[in-house]
């Protein structure tokens, strides 16, 4: 045994000797996970009863300290699961959780509450709260990863949770400005057959609500408009977006923006024409008259009166001066 290994020896041996307790800061626990206490704190907040421990969760709560609120709600939830206060700790979580501006553990907190304890008497306060976190991720607050490593906006989790808020209550309060949320987070996507289909089911589920009815419809208008644009040029949504302004008209005629809806109406039924219009040129210079002529009809009739209809016309009267007449009978009839 070398000189080395003796003093370790020795070194090992004296702190064994030693009578002071060895704390352990850092404790997990099942279903609190881990948490930091400082050795002889442990007293102050646990309890042996479910009430006890939600009041130290409550008054902590009360007086901001988040950390001993967390904990203690926590305790209540995992050790006395089927209590009267196991509920009202879920809650408590998922408050304290807010209150330290963690959005997202927040409303997985509330999601839980709302699953686990479907009674619970303030139901629609947390579908409310769980709106105005999803209404803050729409607004492009950042996600995070694991709670500390920012990531960024995503429109896909925040329709995640609006769909959760509608599954939760679909005939709620909230749940239909949730539903044109959805819209809204498509639309900044610029998806707009989801935010069409998001519309369109909000106008339909909730047609009892005029104001959300109307709002929906008319912004489906608005998605469709924006999907003709998207592309170079879009008929099919274009003929869409013609078609559900004027059922807005029909449906909704005292609404302010009919005359909006009126507008734009007529400028997709002008691009419309200037698409035909372009298309019978095509066939023209290609002396495909009868293919020609079929479009410079259709542009006349999209948008009479406009530069597409006179050009049309025009065109189409230059077309008939050149066209061979039938033959008669006579003429074609043989000679005696």
């Amino acid at each position: 045994m070398n000189c080395w290994t003796k003093r370790i020896l020795l070194a090992a041996l004296f702190l064994l000797a030693l009578p002071y307790p060895s704390p352990a800061p850092l404790i997990y626990r099942p279903g609190e996970g881990w948490v930091y206490e400082q050795y002889g704190t442990t007293s102050t907040w646990m309890k042996g009863r479910a009430k006890d421990q939600y009041d130290v969760a409550q008054a902590a709560f009360d007086k901001q300290d988040y950390k001993t609120a967390l904990r203690a709600a926590r305790r209540v939830v995992s050790q006395w699961p089927l209590s009267d206060f196991a509920a009202n700790a879920q809650y408590l979580i998922g408050r304290t959780y807010e209150a330290r501006h963690k959005d997202e553990q927040a409303f997985e907190a509330y999601q839980k509450c709302i699953d686990k304890y479907p009674k619970l008497a303030n139901h629609q306060e947390i579908l409310k709260r769980q709106c105005e976190i999803a209404n803050r991720y729409l607004a492009g607050q950042w996600f995070w990863k694991w709670g500390v490593l920012p990531l960024f906006s995503s429109m896909d989790k925040t329709v995640t949770m609006y769909e959760k808020i509608i599954k939760s209550g679909p005939y709620s309060e909230v749940a239909p400005q949730a539903q044109m949320n959805i819209g809204t987070a498509r639309e900044k996507q610029k998806d707009y057959p989801l935010a069409v289909k998001a519309y369109e089911r909000a106008a339909d589920r909730y047609n009892d609500k005029t104001a959300i009815a109307s709002d929906a419809l008319f912004k489906a208008g608005l998605a469709y408009e924006k999907q003709a644009q998207k592309a170079e040029y879009d008929q099919n949504a274009a003929s869409d977006a013609i078609k559900t302004f004027e059922d807005f008209k029909t449906m909704f005629p005292n609404d302010s923006r009919c005359k909006r809806a009126n507008e734009i109406i007529e400028v997709l039924k002008l691009e419309q024409a200037r698409g035909d219009f372009g298309i019978a040129q095509f066939y023209d210079k290609r002396k495909f008259y009868a293919a020609a002529e079929i479009y410079y009809n259709e542009a006349q009739r999209r948008a009479p009166n406009s530069i597409y209809d006179a050009q049309a016309k025009k065109r189409l009267e230059e077309l008939k001066k050149h066209s061979t007449p039938p033959a008669s009978a006579a003429e074609v009839a043989p000679k005696k």
